[in-house]
């Protein structure tokens, strides 16, 4: 076995620093400031809370969803008797696929509506624009989607992946059991190209090779070229970390070039079922994804989720992992909340520690030292129906260590 050694570390956090201009802790130095926009609104009968997704543009495909089951939450809270014998009163808004908006709403959710906590982003662009407006007003975010690690604010939940609980897994696994050779694509912004940094490292040290490496603007549509040079390239593997409907183009055009699963795996950490009924089945059939939710995950809790889901929203909606990481974070803040006695951020962040919640994915522990959550690793293979076969899981939930800092590269995956 490998171990990870402090100078392979110490490039990979250089690299991302020059990439984000972020370090741990994750202010920016230039955003570092008190701020402060007074006290939640918890007076009278309702508590207001922020919805903060992209309702419009390029990332509405994937957003609009976990919207609707943080809304779900809400409703079936409120239904119970809501919380601190008050109801939820959802602020919602857009972040329109725009960073800086998602910043300028993030601020008038805090400073002008007051809200106690924040449900909301996907893109990590998205988050780190968002991530000092927090931090200087001593807000509460809940981000719910899966992202490339190496950031741990206080002023953030983060109810999705970091990276050893998807990205490392997931490349280890392909290594023994689809080949050497990486071609990594992405959307050109924070995520992709930090993420790619680690599995970079990652191939370095366990064996891997990377024969190919593109970046495409988010919206992107034209992947004639890109595909080519993967046909030149003859790749294993394509690593995919493209977002939004370039997913859309991107395997539509593989297809319609003769390219199918069986003559090139493809594992992507941004299409779930959600993308999957924008794309279609019959494109993404037998292709891999990796995460720590699917509709078809066995448990009573997703069971029960997914009906109601489905009940609200049409029986031909579906579920996936940051629709199920949305919904799981409206409920690991209401028992904080309660636990705590209070909205108040800092209260609420310390009964938050330890927290345990039987989620649809499964069993769910708040990290109490950065915030993230403990989640099972798994890879799906995409099915006929656009559900998801599970190939592989971790067995038990991981847990979260966003900064690789207890990681071992070259740990072999026991199969489950």
């Amino acid at each position: 076995m490998k171990k990870r050694s402090v100078k392979l570390w110490s490039v990979l956090l250089g690299a991302v620093i020059a990439l984000t201009g972020c370090v741990e802790g994750g202010t920016p130095p230039e955003a570092s400031g008190s701020g402060g926009a007074g006290e939640s609104t918890s007076s009278g009968d309702t508590i207001k809370v922020g919805v903060l997704h992209s309702l419009s543009g390029t990332m509405a495909i994937s957003e609009v969803s976990v919207k609707d089951a943080e809304m779900l939450a809400i409703e079936e809270i409120n239904a119970a008797g809501g919380v601190l014998g008050k109801q939820i009163e959802p602020v919602v808004e857009d972040g329109a696929s725009d960073w800086p908006t998602f910043a300028e709403k993030a601020g008038k959710l805090l400073q002008q509506d007051k809200v106690a906590a924040v449900f909301g982003g996907w893109t990590s662009a998205s988050r780190k624009a968002m991530l000092p407006v927090f931090e200087q007003n001593k807000g509460l975010l809940f981000y719910p989607v899966q992202y490339e690690g190496l950031e741990s604010s206080p002023n953030i939940f983060y109810t999705g992946a970091t990276t050893n609980q998807q990205i490392v897994p997931s490349v280890t696994w392909l290594l023994e059991n689809r080949g050497k050779k990486f071609y990594l694509l992405g959307s050109d912004y924070v995520f992709p190209k930090t993420a790619n940094q680690v599995i970079k490292a990652q191939l370095a040290a366990e064996g891997g090779e990377v024969v190919g490496e593109e970046y495409t603007p988010l919206g992107h549509t034209d992947y004639s070229t890109i595909i080519s040079k993967i046909k030149a390239a003859k790749p294993d593997i394509v690593y995919n970390t493209l977002n939004g409907d370039s997913n859309v183009a991107f395997f539509k055009q593989l297809k319609d070039a003769g390219i199918s699963s069986e003559q090139l795996t493809t594992l992507s950490v941004s299409v779930a079922e959600e993308e999957i009924r924008g794309i279609g089945a019959d494109v993404l059939k037998g292709h891999l994804a990796s995460w720590n939710y699917y509709q078809t995950t066995d448990t009573p809790e997703n069971k029960t989720f997914v009906e109601k889901y489905k009940e609200k929203y049409g029986a031909d909606r579906v579920t996936a992992d940051p629709i199920e990481a949305g919904y799981v974070a409206v409920y690991l803040w209401k028992a904080a909340v309660e636990k705590a006695g209070s909205t108040d951020v800092e209260k609420v962040k310390e009964a938050a520690k330890g927290l345990e919640f039987d989620a649809p994915e499964g069993k769910v522990t708040v990290d109490g030292e950065n915030q993230h959550i403990y989640k099972t690793v798994r890879i799906g293979e995409v099915q006929e129906d656009g559900q998801f076969k599970e190939l592989w899981n971790s067995g038990a939930p991981v847990k979260p260590d966003p900064y690789l800092k207890t990681y071992e590269w070259g740990a072999s995956l026991s199969t489950k």
